[in-house]
Protein backbone atom coordinates (compact mmCIF):
# COMPACT_ATOMS: atom_id res chain seq x y z
CA UNK A 1 0.00 0.00 0.00
CA UNK A 2 2.84 2.40 0.81
CA UNK A 3 4.46 1.89 -2.62
CA UNK A 4 1.08 2.43 -4.25
CA UNK A 5 0.59 5.74 -2.44
CA UNK A 6 4.05 6.97 -3.47
CA UNK A 7 3.22 6.10 -7.08
CA UNK A 8 0.04 8.15 -6.96
CA UNK A 9 1.95 11.06 -5.41
CA UNK A 10 4.30 11.17 -8.42
CA UNK A 11 1.33 10.93 -10.79
CA UNK A 12 -0.12 14.01 -9.09
CA UNK A 13 3.07 16.01 -9.70
CA UNK A 14 3.27 14.98 -13.38
CA UNK A 15 -0.43 15.64 -13.91
CA UNK A 16 -0.31 19.13 -12.49
CA UNK A 17 2.65 20.04 -14.69
CA UNK A 18 0.69 18.92 -17.76
CA UNK A 19 -2.30 20.92 -16.56
CA UNK A 20 -0.18 24.03 -16.05
CA UNK A 21 1.17 23.89 -19.61
CA UNK A 22 -2.26 23.17 -21.09
CA UNK A 23 -3.92 25.99 -19.17
CA UNK A 24 -1.37 28.62 -20.15
CA UNK A 25 -1.94 27.88 -23.82
CA UNK A 26 -5.54 29.06 -23.46
CA UNK A 27 -4.98 32.76 -22.87
CA UNK A 28 -2.47 35.20 -21.42
CA UNK A 29 -3.14 35.55 -17.71
CA UNK A 30 -1.46 36.89 -14.61
CA UNK A 31 -2.15 33.80 -12.60
CA UNK A 32 -0.39 34.66 -9.38
CA UNK A 33 1.02 37.55 -7.41
CA UNK A 34 2.53 38.02 -3.98
CA UNK A 35 1.73 41.17 -2.07
CA UNK A 36 1.96 42.85 1.32
CA UNK A 37 -0.61 45.66 1.15
CA UNK A 38 -3.57 44.24 -0.69
CA UNK A 39 -4.70 41.83 -3.39
CA UNK A 40 -7.70 41.10 -5.59
CA UNK A 41 -8.14 38.01 -7.75
CA UNK A 42 -11.02 37.61 -10.20
CA UNK A 43 -11.76 36.27 -13.66
CA UNK A 44 -10.97 39.62 -15.27
CA UNK A 45 -7.85 41.79 -15.52
CA UNK A 46 -9.77 45.07 -15.51
CA UNK A 47 -11.79 44.17 -12.42
CA UNK A 48 -8.82 42.96 -10.38
CA UNK A 49 -6.88 46.11 -11.24
CA UNK A 50 -9.86 48.28 -10.33
CA UNK A 51 -10.07 46.66 -6.90
CA UNK A 52 -6.39 47.15 -6.14
CA UNK A 53 -6.58 50.71 -7.45
CA UNK A 54 -9.31 51.48 -4.94
CA UNK A 55 -7.14 50.18 -2.09
CA UNK A 56 -4.25 52.31 -3.30
CA UNK A 57 -6.58 55.33 -2.96
CA UNK A 58 -7.15 54.48 0.70
CA UNK A 59 -10.12 52.17 0.37
CA UNK A 60 -10.48 48.97 2.37
CA UNK A 61 -11.30 45.45 1.20
CA UNK A 62 -15.03 46.18 1.21
CA UNK A 63 -14.57 49.26 -0.99
CA UNK A 64 -12.39 47.20 -3.31
CA UNK A 65 -14.98 44.41 -3.46
CA UNK A 66 -17.78 46.82 -4.35
CA UNK A 67 -15.69 48.46 -7.09
CA UNK A 68 -14.59 45.07 -8.42
CA UNK A 69 -18.19 43.84 -8.58
CA UNK A 70 -19.38 46.89 -10.49
CA UNK A 71 -16.42 46.57 -12.87
CA UNK A 72 -17.29 42.93 -13.57
CA UNK A 73 -20.83 44.02 -14.44
CA UNK A 74 -19.21 45.83 -17.37
CA UNK A 75 -16.30 43.61 -18.36
CA UNK A 76 -17.74 40.15 -17.65
CA UNK A 77 -21.41 40.26 -18.74
CA UNK A 78 -21.40 36.45 -18.83
CA UNK A 79 -21.94 36.51 -15.02
CA UNK A 80 -20.90 39.86 -13.57
CA UNK A 81 -24.02 41.88 -13.06
CA UNK A 82 -26.27 44.54 -11.63
CA UNK A 83 -29.30 42.54 -12.74
CA UNK A 84 -28.63 39.48 -10.59
CA UNK A 85 -27.61 38.74 -7.03
CA UNK A 86 -25.29 36.83 -4.76
CA UNK A 87 -23.50 36.60 -1.43
CA UNK A 88 -20.67 38.56 0.16
CA UNK A 89 -18.81 37.09 3.12
CA UNK A 90 -16.76 39.58 5.15
CA UNK A 91 -14.35 39.25 8.04
CA UNK A 92 -13.10 42.53 9.44
CA UNK A 93 -9.66 42.96 10.99
CA UNK A 94 -11.51 43.46 14.29
CA UNK A 95 -12.71 39.85 14.09
CA UNK A 96 -16.33 40.66 13.18
CA UNK A 97 -17.79 38.24 10.62
CA UNK A 98 -20.69 39.20 8.36
CA UNK A 99 -22.71 37.48 5.67
CA UNK A 100 -24.48 39.80 3.23
CA UNK A 101 -27.28 38.00 1.42
CA UNK A 102 -28.27 39.87 -1.73
CA UNK A 103 -29.80 36.85 -3.42
CA UNK A 104 -32.68 37.55 -5.79
CA UNK A 105 -36.27 37.15 -4.59
CA UNK A 106 -39.32 35.78 -6.37
CA UNK A 107 -41.82 38.47 -7.44
CA UNK A 108 -45.01 38.69 -5.39
CA UNK A 109 -47.05 37.28 -8.30
CA UNK A 110 -44.88 34.15 -8.58
CA UNK A 111 -46.63 30.78 -8.20
CA UNK A 112 -45.36 27.18 -7.92
CA UNK A 113 -46.96 26.34 -11.29
CA UNK A 114 -45.84 29.45 -13.22
CA UNK A 115 -43.56 27.53 -15.59
CA UNK A 116 -45.91 24.62 -16.28
CA UNK A 117 -47.88 23.98 -19.46
CA UNK A 118 -51.54 22.93 -19.27
CA UNK A 119 -50.44 19.29 -19.48
CA UNK A 120 -48.26 19.72 -16.37
CA UNK A 121 -44.92 19.63 -18.17
CA UNK A 122 -42.31 22.40 -17.84
CA UNK A 123 -42.33 25.15 -20.46
CA UNK A 124 -38.64 25.17 -21.36
CA UNK A 125 -38.88 28.50 -23.19
CA UNK A 126 -40.48 30.41 -20.31
CA UNK A 127 -38.27 28.84 -17.66
CA UNK A 128 -35.03 29.77 -19.42
CA UNK A 129 -35.40 32.99 -21.38
CA UNK A 130 -36.95 36.42 -21.14
CA UNK A 131 -38.74 38.32 -18.42
CA UNK A 132 -40.94 35.79 -16.61
CA UNK A 133 -37.90 33.85 -15.36
CA UNK A 134 -36.21 36.91 -13.80
CA UNK A 135 -36.15 37.30 -10.02
CA UNK A 136 -35.97 40.68 -8.28
CA UNK A 137 -32.29 41.77 -8.64
CA UNK A 138 -30.28 42.19 -5.45
CA UNK A 139 -26.78 43.22 -6.54
CA UNK A 140 -27.09 47.01 -6.47
CA UNK A 141 -28.66 47.12 -3.02
CA UNK A 142 -26.35 44.39 -1.73
CA UNK A 143 -23.20 46.24 -2.77
CA UNK A 144 -24.54 49.50 -1.40
CA UNK A 145 -25.34 47.84 1.93
CA UNK A 146 -21.80 46.48 2.20
CA UNK A 147 -20.39 49.93 1.47
CA UNK A 148 -22.75 51.76 3.84
CA UNK A 149 -21.88 49.51 6.75
CA UNK A 150 -18.20 48.83 6.18
CA UNK A 151 -16.76 51.00 3.37
CA UNK A 152 -14.55 54.10 3.63
CA UNK A 153 -14.36 55.90 0.29
CA UNK A 154 -17.20 57.91 -1.32
CA UNK A 155 -19.79 55.84 -3.19
CA UNK A 156 -19.15 57.65 -6.48
CA UNK A 157 -15.45 56.82 -6.27
CA UNK A 158 -16.26 53.12 -6.21
CA UNK A 159 -18.45 53.28 -9.32
CA UNK A 160 -16.27 55.61 -11.39
CA UNK A 161 -13.95 52.90 -12.78
CA UNK A 162 -16.94 50.84 -13.97
CA UNK A 163 -18.51 53.94 -15.53
CA UNK A 164 -15.32 54.67 -17.45
CA UNK A 165 -15.01 51.05 -18.62
CA UNK A 166 -18.58 51.11 -19.92
CA UNK A 167 -18.30 54.54 -21.53
CA UNK A 168 -14.85 54.21 -23.09
CA UNK A 169 -14.96 50.48 -23.69
CA UNK A 170 -13.05 47.38 -22.62
CA UNK A 171 -11.28 44.80 -24.75
CA UNK A 172 -12.77 41.33 -24.56
CA UNK A 173 -10.61 38.44 -23.45
CA UNK A 174 -10.80 35.03 -25.12
CA UNK A 175 -13.14 33.59 -22.57
CA UNK A 176 -15.80 36.32 -22.75
CA UNK A 177 -15.58 36.48 -26.56
CA UNK A 178 -16.03 32.72 -26.81
CA UNK A 179 -18.98 32.87 -24.40
CA UNK A 180 -20.71 35.48 -26.58
CA UNK A 181 -20.19 33.33 -29.66
CA UNK A 182 -21.48 30.18 -27.96
CA UNK A 183 -24.62 31.99 -26.81
CA UNK A 184 -25.13 33.96 -30.02
CA UNK A 185 -28.39 32.28 -31.04
CA UNK A 186 -30.15 32.91 -27.73
CA UNK A 187 -28.74 36.40 -27.25
CA UNK A 188 -30.08 37.30 -30.70
CA UNK A 189 -33.65 36.77 -29.45
CA UNK A 190 -33.75 40.28 -27.98
CA UNK A 191 -33.23 43.51 -29.99
CA UNK A 192 -31.77 45.37 -26.99
CA UNK A 193 -29.27 42.58 -26.42
CA UNK A 194 -28.29 42.53 -30.09
CA UNK A 195 -27.72 46.29 -29.96
CA UNK A 196 -25.04 45.89 -27.28
CA UNK A 197 -23.27 42.61 -27.96
CA UNK A 198 -23.49 42.31 -31.77
CA UNK A 199 -21.49 44.12 -34.42
CA UNK A 200 -23.14 45.62 -37.53
CA UNK A 201 -22.23 42.50 -39.53
CA UNK A 202 -24.39 40.37 -37.23
CA UNK A 203 -21.56 38.69 -35.36
CA UNK A 204 -20.88 38.96 -31.66
CA UNK A 205 -17.81 40.86 -30.48
CA UNK A 206 -14.62 38.82 -30.69
CA UNK A 207 -11.35 38.61 -28.76
CA UNK A 208 -9.63 42.00 -28.43
CA UNK A 209 -12.67 43.83 -29.83
CA UNK A 210 -13.56 47.01 -27.95
CA UNK A 211 -16.95 46.65 -26.24
CA UNK A 212 -18.56 50.03 -25.50
CA UNK A 213 -21.77 50.13 -23.41
CA UNK A 214 -23.17 53.67 -23.33
CA UNK A 215 -26.56 52.73 -21.86
CA UNK A 216 -24.93 50.82 -19.01
CA UNK A 217 -22.59 53.77 -18.39
CA UNK A 218 -25.62 56.06 -18.02
CA UNK A 219 -27.27 53.60 -15.62
CA UNK A 220 -24.13 53.38 -13.50
CA UNK A 221 -23.85 57.18 -13.44
CA UNK A 222 -27.41 57.41 -12.10
CA UNK A 223 -26.62 54.82 -9.42
CA UNK A 224 -23.44 56.72 -8.54
CA UNK A 225 -25.42 59.94 -8.08
CA UNK A 226 -28.53 58.66 -6.36
CA UNK A 227 -27.55 55.30 -4.88
CA UNK A 228 -29.71 52.19 -5.01
CA UNK A 229 -32.95 54.12 -4.51
CA UNK A 230 -33.03 55.06 -8.21
CA UNK A 231 -32.77 51.35 -9.08
CA UNK A 232 -35.47 50.22 -6.66
CA UNK A 233 -37.79 53.25 -6.39
CA UNK A 234 -36.81 55.92 -8.90
CA UNK A 235 -36.39 56.48 -12.63
CA UNK A 236 -34.45 53.28 -13.27
CA UNK A 237 -37.07 51.27 -11.38
CA UNK A 238 -39.81 52.79 -13.56
CA UNK A 239 -37.96 51.81 -16.73
CA UNK A 240 -37.36 48.27 -15.46
CA UNK A 241 -41.04 47.74 -14.66
CA UNK A 242 -42.18 49.25 -17.96
CA UNK A 243 -39.95 46.83 -19.86
CA UNK A 244 -41.22 43.87 -17.83
CA UNK A 245 -44.83 44.83 -18.52
CA UNK A 246 -44.12 45.09 -22.24
CA UNK A 247 -42.53 41.66 -22.38
CA UNK A 248 -44.68 39.33 -20.30
CA UNK A 249 -42.89 39.68 -16.98
CA UNK A 250 -44.57 39.81 -13.56
CA UNK A 251 -42.13 42.02 -11.65
CA UNK A 252 -43.79 45.18 -10.29
CA UNK A 253 -42.78 48.47 -8.67
CA UNK A 254 -43.72 46.98 -5.31
CA UNK A 255 -41.35 44.05 -5.89
CA UNK A 256 -38.44 46.42 -6.41
CA UNK A 257 -39.49 48.70 -3.56
CA UNK A 258 -39.82 45.77 -1.14
CA UNK A 259 -36.54 44.05 -1.99
CA UNK A 260 -34.47 43.45 1.16
CA UNK A 261 -30.81 42.72 1.72
CA UNK A 262 -30.32 40.35 4.64
CA UNK A 263 -27.39 40.55 7.04
CA UNK A 264 -26.89 36.98 8.21
CA UNK A 265 -24.69 35.24 10.76
CA UNK A 266 -22.13 33.09 8.95
CA UNK A 267 -21.81 29.33 9.45
CA UNK A 268 -18.61 28.68 11.41
CA UNK A 269 -16.97 25.44 12.49
CA UNK A 270 -13.59 23.93 13.34
CA UNK A 271 -11.72 21.54 11.09
CA UNK A 272 -8.32 20.11 11.99
CA UNK A 273 -7.27 23.24 13.86
CA UNK A 274 -8.68 25.69 11.30
CA UNK A 275 -11.86 27.78 11.48
CA UNK A 276 -13.96 27.53 8.31
CA UNK A 277 -16.52 30.29 7.71
CA UNK A 278 -19.32 30.03 5.12
CA UNK A 279 -22.64 31.60 4.14
CA UNK A 280 -25.87 30.39 5.75
CA UNK A 281 -29.11 29.69 3.89
CA UNK A 282 -30.32 30.39 1.28
CA UNK A 283 -26.74 29.60 0.28
CA UNK A 284 -26.28 25.88 0.77
CA UNK A 285 -22.51 26.40 0.75
CA UNK A 286 -21.84 26.97 4.43
CA UNK A 287 -23.96 24.08 5.66
CA UNK A 288 -22.97 21.53 3.01
CA UNK A 289 -19.22 22.20 3.23
CA UNK A 290 -19.31 22.10 7.03
CA UNK A 291 -21.24 18.83 6.93
CA UNK A 292 -18.77 17.27 4.49
CA UNK A 293 -15.77 18.39 6.54
CA UNK A 294 -17.38 16.97 9.69
CA UNK A 295 -17.85 13.60 8.01
CA UNK A 296 -14.33 13.52 6.59
CA UNK A 297 -12.95 14.36 10.01
CA UNK A 298 -14.81 11.33 11.40
CA UNK A 299 -13.72 8.96 8.63
CA UNK A 300 -10.12 10.17 8.42
CA UNK A 301 -7.95 10.73 5.36
CA UNK A 302 -4.41 9.80 4.39
CA UNK A 303 -2.82 13.25 4.73
CA UNK A 304 0.21 12.50 2.55
CA UNK A 305 -1.39 11.86 -0.84
CA UNK A 306 -4.39 13.87 -2.09
CA UNK A 307 -5.01 11.55 -5.05
CA UNK A 308 -4.89 8.29 -3.12
CA UNK A 309 -7.96 6.38 -4.44
CA UNK A 310 -8.89 5.44 -0.86
CA UNK A 311 -9.16 9.15 -0.03
CA UNK A 312 -11.06 9.90 -3.23
CA UNK A 313 -13.53 7.09 -2.61
CA UNK A 314 -14.36 8.44 0.85
CA UNK A 315 -14.63 11.94 -0.61
CA UNK A 316 -17.11 10.82 -3.27
CA UNK A 317 -19.21 8.92 -0.74
CA UNK A 318 -19.29 11.97 1.54
CA UNK A 319 -20.47 14.14 -1.36
CA UNK A 320 -23.18 11.60 -2.16
CA UNK A 321 -24.70 11.64 1.33
CA UNK A 322 -24.47 15.41 1.83
CA UNK A 323 -26.09 16.17 -1.52
CA UNK A 324 -28.97 13.91 -0.52
CA UNK A 325 -29.35 15.99 2.65
CA UNK A 326 -29.12 19.19 0.60
CA UNK A 327 -31.94 18.12 -1.70
CA UNK A 328 -34.11 16.72 1.07
CA UNK A 329 -33.86 19.58 3.57
CA UNK A 330 -32.43 22.87 2.29
CA UNK A 331 -34.31 25.96 1.16
CA UNK A 332 -34.93 29.57 2.18
CA UNK A 333 -35.06 29.34 5.98
CA UNK A 334 -37.42 32.33 6.07
CA UNK A 335 -40.00 30.06 4.40
CA UNK A 336 -39.20 26.47 5.36
CA UNK A 337 -38.01 24.80 8.54
CA UNK A 338 -34.50 23.42 8.11
CA UNK A 339 -32.80 21.18 10.73
CA UNK A 340 -29.54 23.14 10.57
CA UNK A 341 -28.28 22.13 14.02
CA UNK A 342 -28.85 18.47 13.24
CA UNK A 343 -27.06 18.68 9.87
CA UNK A 344 -24.05 20.38 11.47
CA UNK A 345 -23.82 18.08 14.47
CA UNK A 346 -21.04 15.60 15.14
CA UNK A 347 -23.70 12.98 15.78
CA UNK A 348 -25.12 13.37 12.26
CA UNK A 349 -21.61 13.21 10.78
CA UNK A 350 -20.90 10.05 12.77
CA UNK A 351 -24.07 8.36 11.49
CA UNK A 352 -23.09 9.05 7.87
CA UNK A 353 -19.45 8.12 8.46
CA UNK A 354 -20.54 4.69 9.70
CA UNK A 355 -22.63 4.17 6.56
CA UNK A 356 -19.68 4.71 4.23
CA UNK A 357 -18.35 1.41 2.94
CA UNK A 358 -14.64 1.94 2.28
CA UNK A 359 -14.54 -0.93 -0.21
CA UNK A 360 -17.62 -0.28 -2.31
CA UNK A 361 -19.58 2.64 -3.78
CA UNK A 362 -23.11 3.15 -2.51
CA UNK A 363 -25.89 3.12 -5.11
CA UNK A 364 -27.50 6.56 -4.98
CA UNK A 365 -30.81 5.03 -5.99
CA UNK A 366 -30.81 3.00 -2.77
CA UNK A 367 -30.83 6.25 -0.76
CA UNK A 368 -33.75 7.81 -2.62
CA UNK A 369 -36.49 8.92 -0.23
CA UNK A 370 -39.27 11.10 -1.63
CA UNK A 371 -37.10 13.88 -3.01
CA UNK A 372 -36.99 15.60 -6.38
CA UNK A 373 -33.82 16.90 -8.00
CA UNK A 374 -33.23 20.08 -10.00
CA UNK A 375 -30.26 21.25 -12.00
CA UNK A 376 -28.22 24.39 -11.36
CA UNK A 377 -26.18 26.09 -14.02
CA UNK A 378 -22.44 26.57 -14.12
CA UNK A 379 -22.34 30.27 -14.99
CA UNK A 380 -21.41 32.37 -11.98
CA UNK A 381 -18.30 34.33 -10.99
CA UNK A 382 -16.25 34.68 -7.83
CA UNK A 383 -13.56 37.05 -6.56
CA UNK A 384 -11.46 37.35 -3.39
CA UNK A 385 -10.06 40.47 -1.69
CA UNK A 386 -7.70 41.33 1.18
CA UNK A 387 -6.39 44.73 2.31
CA UNK A 388 -3.33 45.75 4.33
CA UNK A 389 -5.27 45.82 7.63
CA UNK A 390 -6.37 42.22 7.17
CA UNK A 391 -10.02 42.85 6.23
CA UNK A 392 -11.07 40.05 3.88
CA UNK A 393 -13.94 39.55 1.44
CA UNK A 394 -15.16 36.51 -0.46
CA UNK A 395 -17.87 37.37 -3.00
CA UNK A 396 -19.81 35.14 -5.38
CA UNK A 397 -22.61 36.50 -7.57
CA UNK A 398 -24.50 35.41 -10.66
CA UNK A 399 -27.13 35.89 -13.34
CA UNK A 400 -27.83 32.11 -13.11
CA UNK A 401 -27.16 30.94 -16.69
CA UNK A 402 -24.65 32.48 -19.11
CA UNK A 403 -25.86 36.06 -19.72
CA UNK A 404 -28.87 35.32 -17.51
CA UNK A 405 -32.23 35.48 -19.26
CA UNK A 406 -30.44 36.87 -22.36
CA UNK A 407 -32.70 39.97 -22.18
CA UNK A 408 -31.22 43.45 -21.69
CA UNK A 409 -33.56 46.01 -20.09
CA UNK A 410 -34.49 48.60 -22.71
CA UNK A 411 -32.39 51.75 -22.46
CA UNK A 412 -30.55 50.62 -19.31
CA UNK A 413 -27.88 48.36 -20.78
CA UNK A 414 -27.86 45.51 -18.24
CA UNK A 415 -28.88 41.87 -18.49
CA UNK A 416 -31.62 40.33 -16.39
CA UNK A 417 -31.09 37.17 -14.38
CA UNK A 418 -33.02 33.96 -15.01
CA UNK A 419 -32.76 33.02 -11.36
CA UNK A 420 -36.33 31.72 -10.98
CA UNK A 421 -34.98 28.68 -12.80
CA UNK A 422 -32.96 27.92 -9.65
CA UNK A 423 -36.10 26.93 -7.78
CA UNK A 424 -37.48 23.42 -8.18
CA UNK A 425 -39.78 24.61 -10.94
CA UNK A 426 -41.95 21.51 -11.28
CA UNK A 427 -44.02 20.90 -8.13
CA UNK A 428 -45.52 17.83 -9.80
CA UNK A 429 -42.20 16.08 -10.46
CA UNK A 430 -42.34 12.46 -9.36
CA UNK A 431 -39.42 10.60 -7.85
CA UNK A 432 -38.14 7.27 -9.17
CA UNK A 433 -40.50 5.43 -6.85
CA UNK A 434 -43.47 7.16 -8.48
CA UNK A 435 -44.42 9.46 -5.59
CA UNK A 436 -44.33 13.24 -5.32
CA UNK A 437 -41.13 14.59 -3.83
CA UNK A 438 -40.66 17.02 -1.00
CA UNK A 439 -39.96 20.52 -2.28
CA UNK A 440 -38.24 22.82 0.24
CA UNK A 441 -36.94 24.85 -2.70
CA UNK A 442 -40.29 25.29 -4.41
CA UNK A 443 -41.42 28.66 -5.80
CA UNK A 444 -43.23 31.05 -3.45
CA UNK A 445 -43.79 34.84 -3.54
CA UNK A 446 -40.86 36.84 -2.09
CA UNK A 447 -38.88 33.65 -1.46
CA UNK A 448 -35.15 33.35 -2.21
CA UNK A 449 -34.09 30.41 -4.32
CA UNK A 450 -31.62 27.93 -2.83
CA UNK A 451 -28.09 28.52 -4.08
CA UNK A 452 -24.86 26.55 -4.29
CA UNK A 453 -22.76 29.71 -4.19
CA UNK A 454 -20.25 29.19 -1.41
CA UNK A 455 -17.97 32.13 -0.63
CA UNK A 456 -15.65 30.74 2.04
CA UNK A 457 -13.05 32.03 4.49
CA UNK A 458 -10.57 29.97 6.50
CA UNK A 459 -8.74 31.19 9.60
CA UNK A 460 -5.65 29.76 11.28
CA UNK A 461 -4.95 30.73 14.89
CA UNK A 462 -7.65 33.38 14.55
CA UNK A 463 -6.01 35.08 11.55
CA UNK A 464 -6.92 35.05 7.83
CA UNK A 465 -5.53 32.01 6.06
CA UNK A 466 -7.63 31.37 2.92
CA UNK A 467 -10.20 33.33 0.89
CA UNK A 468 -11.92 31.22 -1.74
CA UNK A 469 -15.08 30.45 -3.70
CA UNK A 470 -16.11 29.35 -7.19
CA UNK A 471 -18.75 29.27 -9.90
CA UNK A 472 -20.09 25.94 -11.11
CA UNK A 473 -23.69 25.32 -10.04
CA UNK A 474 -23.92 22.32 -7.74
CA UNK A 475 -20.23 21.58 -8.37
CA UNK A 476 -19.33 24.71 -6.38
CA UNK A 477 -19.70 22.95 -3.04
CA UNK A 478 -17.33 20.14 -3.98
CA UNK A 479 -14.86 22.46 -5.71
CA UNK A 480 -14.54 24.70 -2.66
CA UNK A 481 -14.35 21.65 -0.39
CA UNK A 482 -11.38 20.33 -2.36
CA UNK A 483 -9.58 23.68 -2.11
CA UNK A 484 -10.06 23.72 1.66
CA UNK A 485 -8.76 20.15 1.96
CA UNK A 486 -5.80 20.85 -0.33
CA UNK A 487 -4.59 23.83 1.70
CA UNK A 488 -5.34 22.45 5.17
CA UNK A 489 -5.26 18.63 5.29
CA UNK A 490 -2.68 18.22 2.51
CA UNK A 491 -0.70 21.41 3.25
CA UNK A 492 -0.31 22.28 -0.44
CA UNK A 493 0.66 25.74 -1.59
CA UNK A 494 -2.14 27.68 -3.26
CA UNK A 495 -0.62 27.16 -6.71
CA UNK A 496 -0.33 23.40 -6.11
CA UNK A 497 -3.89 23.27 -4.82
CA UNK A 498 -5.16 25.16 -7.88
CA UNK A 499 -3.57 22.65 -10.26
CA UNK A 500 -4.96 19.60 -8.46
CA UNK A 501 -7.52 17.85 -10.72
CA UNK A 502 -11.08 17.98 -9.38
CA UNK A 503 -14.09 15.72 -9.20
CA UNK A 504 -17.70 16.15 -8.15
CA UNK A 505 -20.63 13.91 -7.20
CA UNK A 506 -24.16 15.23 -6.57
CA UNK A 507 -25.99 12.10 -5.35
CA UNK A 508 -28.20 12.14 -8.45
CA UNK A 509 -27.38 11.39 -11.19
CA UNK A 510 -25.12 8.68 -9.82
CA UNK A 511 -21.99 9.83 -11.66
CA UNK A 512 -18.60 11.19 -10.67
CA UNK A 513 -17.76 14.18 -12.85
CA UNK A 514 -14.05 14.53 -13.59
CA UNK A 515 -12.03 17.07 -15.55
CA UNK A 516 -11.17 15.84 -19.01
CA UNK A 517 -7.55 14.93 -19.59
CA UNK A 518 -6.36 15.66 -16.05
CA UNK A 519 -6.84 12.34 -14.30
CA UNK A 520 -4.50 9.36 -14.44
CA UNK A 521 -6.10 6.15 -15.73
CA UNK A 522 -4.73 4.12 -12.80
CA UNK A 523 -6.63 6.30 -10.33
CA UNK A 524 -9.87 6.08 -12.31
CA UNK A 525 -9.49 2.30 -12.66
CA UNK A 526 -9.01 1.94 -8.90
CA UNK A 527 -12.23 3.88 -8.30
CA UNK A 528 -14.14 2.01 -11.00
CA UNK A 529 -13.18 -1.21 -9.23
CA UNK A 530 -15.08 0.13 -6.21
CA UNK A 531 -18.18 0.70 -8.36
CA UNK A 532 -17.94 4.38 -9.27
CA UNK A 533 -19.08 5.56 -12.71
CA UNK A 534 -17.51 8.57 -14.41
CA UNK A 535 -18.42 11.37 -16.80
CA UNK A 536 -15.91 13.86 -18.19
CA UNK A 537 -16.39 17.62 -18.27
CA UNK A 538 -14.07 20.33 -19.56
CA UNK A 539 -13.37 21.77 -16.12
CA UNK A 540 -14.82 22.12 -12.63
CA UNK A 541 -14.94 25.51 -10.99
CA UNK A 542 -12.97 28.72 -11.15
CA UNK A 543 -11.34 29.13 -7.73
CA UNK A 544 -9.88 32.64 -7.61
CA UNK A 545 -8.30 32.53 -4.16
CA UNK A 546 -5.94 34.25 -1.74
CA UNK A 547 -3.82 32.53 0.90
CA UNK A 548 -2.01 34.33 3.70
CA UNK A 549 1.33 32.77 4.54
CA UNK A 550 1.06 32.13 8.29
CA UNK A 551 4.83 32.47 8.75
CA UNK A 552 5.58 35.61 6.71
CA UNK A 553 2.16 37.26 6.51
CA UNK A 554 2.61 37.62 2.74
CA UNK A 555 -0.49 37.48 0.53
CA UNK A 556 -0.45 34.82 -2.17
CA UNK A 557 -3.19 35.55 -4.73
CA UNK A 558 -3.75 32.92 -7.42
CA UNK A 559 -6.21 32.96 -10.33
CA UNK A 560 -7.63 29.66 -11.49
CA UNK A 561 -6.38 29.02 -15.06
CA UNK A 562 -9.37 26.90 -16.06
CA UNK A 563 -11.36 29.78 -17.63
CA UNK A 564 -9.67 33.16 -17.41
CA UNK A 565 -8.27 35.03 -14.46
CA UNK A 566 -6.09 37.79 -13.13
CA UNK A 567 -4.36 38.18 -9.78
CA UNK A 568 -3.42 41.74 -8.85
CA UNK A 569 -1.65 43.00 -5.73
CA UNK A 570 0.72 45.60 -4.36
Amino acid sequence: MKKRRICFKYLFVIGTLVFHVKANLVTAQQLSVKARNGAVVSIDKYASQVGVGIMKKGGNAIDAAVATAFALAVTHPFAGNIGGGGFMLIRLASGEEIGIDYREMAPALATPEMFLKPDGSVDIEKSNFGYLVAGVPGTVKGLETAWQKYGKLPWRTLLQPAIELAENGCYLNKYDAKSLALNKQNLARYPETRKIFFKPDGNTYATEDLLIQKDLAATLKAIARRGSKTFYRGRIANKIVKDFQANGGILTKEDLKNYEVKIRKPIKHNFQGYEVIGMPLPSSGGIAIAEMLNILQQVGLNKETPLDPENLHVLIETMRYVFLDRTRYLGDEDFVEVPVNKLLSEQHAAVIAKKINKEKATLSESLYQNVSVHDENMETTHFSVIDKEGNIVSNTYTLEEAFGSKAVVKGLGFLLNNEMHDFNINPNQANIQGGLGTNPNGIAPKKRMLSSMAPTLVLKAGKPYLITGSPGGRTILNTVLQMVLATTTYKLSLEEAMKLPRLSHHWMPDLVYIEKGLWDNQIIKALEDKGHKFAEVEFLGDLHSIRVNPETGEYEAVADPRRAGWAEGY
